[in-house]
């Protein structure tokens, strides 16, 4: 099968050095001394293309200047016109080579160097300057034409670094934006992007306003003009130097749009003031994306030493449950030996009074099963959350010693995860154990409201507290608390809080008037994974 001509190495050179040239010979027809868009398409060639490729940028180039420079050796000189065909993206590669090894503008992770890419500018609208003043030098003048250099010199100045500011901060938010894109991925990459869809939607037409403003109304030109800088600040707030490098390019083509003549006063002191606009706001811009940057950073730290934190109390819970289980087998293993023994002892002595002994096996079986029921519920691994709290260990701990309880499960509760699950009946167990360690309650009602928001399960658990002195003077406390307490961590309200803060959520108490209600917060954890 044939290859397609574009994976020819010689295609792809030839298409590189046509469609630069193509792109050099429009920018030379809009490209004045104080508005050089020329420069700012050299610098964006040579900080996007390979060195390999550079010679054929400048193939390119140099097709164009030597039909130009020869056309016009009778009326500029021979001197001008070999000048004027050396490619400018010869003399700015130099200095280019040296920032792209020294201090890379793309550095890792597509991370801006604001400062070298500016200060990058800068040195190239210098030398670029300092070449077009050379070429004025040697060039065939009419007589009695006076060149002054010094006016000259600063109109090249501003107008290489904006033309500059206008090209290639845009040309590299467009490179990382549409970085791996295929073609039909290119408009739904650019419309989904807010920076793009605030400067269609908002500023160009801000800026159409503005120009429309300043043709029909001469006296504020320049009002209009000097206001074009206001977008770059907007757009730099809300999206870094993305939006400073967008509204640079939408500003200065408004600035010239007013532009009532080539070289108008009026409009390069505009320039000017957007060409700082446009430098401070991409410098700041690059700075706000950097503490964005580490912001985001620190919060996906904070999320994932949540998940490391909630998977380990996963973890510990299934050793919990390995335990209980393990405990449960102990228990049957002291049944099955109890009887074996005495079916031996009434063998050798078929007199012997058993009743004491098989009511002491049943303590110690009972004693295992309160034991592994405490450390994993055994209501919980036959039927889940609602019966371990309407049913389990605790419930009939408060029951059986003199407490009302009443449990209220509302939502869907199905769909929080077996880690939450345990996490609620884990602080159910702490609030209960930590309000009969105070001996002045009577009753203890259990509210568990679920529901989802933003893609993130929660559960609220309202526990309340009814302190009735008559009641709560019935309740047998010593059988009681060392019922409960057997479930729990013992370290308090402290860590009650630590345990709904590791699922992102708080722990709050509220007073009554005849007791207390507590109340717990809890998101559904985030998988490692998923961080």
């Amino acid at each position: 099968m044939l290859d397609a001509p574009w994976t020819n190495p010689w295609f792809r050179r030839i298409g590189i050095a046509v469609s630069y040239g193509l792109f050099i010979l429009f920018a030379r027809q809009i490209t004045i001394s104080h508005f050089a868009l020329l420069t700012g398409v050299h610098l964006a060639a040579l900080l996007l293309t390979r060195y390999r490729d550079w010679p054929w940028l400048v193939a390119g180039e140099a097709a164009v200047l030597v039909p130009i420079s020869i056309q016009c050796i009778p009326q500029l000189g021979v001197p001008w016109a070999l000048m004027n065909v050396v490619p400018g993206i010869v003399i700015m590669a130099p200095v280019v080579w040296v920032v792209r090894e020294r201090w890379p503008v793309l550095g890792s992770r597509n991370v801006i160097n604001m400062g070298s890419l500016l200060g990058c500018s800068l040195l190239l609208s210098f030398l670029m300057t300092a070449y077009n003043i050379a070429a004025v030098f040697v060039t065939k003048l009419p007589a009695g034409y006076e060149v002054h250099f010094d006016k000259l010199a600063v109109e090249w100045v501003l107008g290489n670094y904006l033309g500059i500011l206008a090209i290639v901060p845009t040309t590299l938010f467009a490179h990382q934006l549409l970085k791996g894109a295929r073609w039909s991925e290119l408009g739904s990459r650019l419309l989904d992007n807010r920076a793009v869809l605030d400067s269609l939607f908002l500023v160009v037409p801000a800026l159409l306003l503005l120009v429309w403003i300043g043709l029909e109304a001469q006296h504020v030109r320049q009002i209009a003009q000097v206001a074009m800088f206001l977008p770059i600040v907007w757009l730099a707030m809300r999206h870094g130097w993305q939006g400073a490098a967008i509204g640079g390019t939408a500003s200065s083509l408004a600035v010239m749009a007013l532009m009532p003549a080539t070289y108008d006063q009026q409009t390069i002191q505009a320039e000017a003031i957007v060409a700082f606009a446009i430098s401070s706001m991409l410098l700041l811009g690059a700075r706000i994306g950097v503490l964005n940057h580490h912001a985001e950073q620190e919060r996906m730290d904070v999320r994932m030493a949540l998940a490391l934190a909630q998977r380990n109390v996963h973890i510990g819970e299934m050793q919990l449950r390995t335990t209980s289980l393990a405990l449960e087998q102990i228990r049957e293993t002291v049944q099955a030996s109890f009887a074996m023994m005495m079916s031996r002892l009434r063998h050798l002595q078929p007199t012997i009074e058993d009743r004491s002994y098989h009511r002491q096996a049943l303590v110690a079986q009972d004693q295992l099963f309160r034991l592994a029921d405490s450390l994993y519920p055994v209501t919980w691994r036959e039927r889940g959350l609602p019966a371990a709290l309407r049913e389990g260990a605790i419930p009939r701990a408060l029951d059986e010693t003199g407490v009302g309880y009443w449990c209220d499960l509302r939502g869907p509760l199905s769909r929080l995860s077996q880690t939450l699950h345990l996490a609620i009946y884990r602080l159910v167990v702490e609030v209960v154990a930590d309000a009969c360690n105070q001996r002045n309650l009577s009753e203890v009602i259990v509210r568990v409201r679920c529901g989802e928001k933003a893609g993130r399960h929660w559960a609220l658990v309202s526990i309340i507290f009814r302190d009735q002195a008559q009641t709560a003077s019935r309740v047998r406390w010593d059988e009681l608390l060392p019922r409960v307490m057997r479930s729990t961590s013992g370290m308090g309200w402290s860590g009650i809080r630590d345990r709904a803060m590791t699922f992102e959520g708080d722990a709050r108490e509220h007073q009554l008037a005849d007791g207390r209600r507590v109340s717990l917060l809890l998101l559904d954890p985030i998988t490692i994974s998923d961080v």
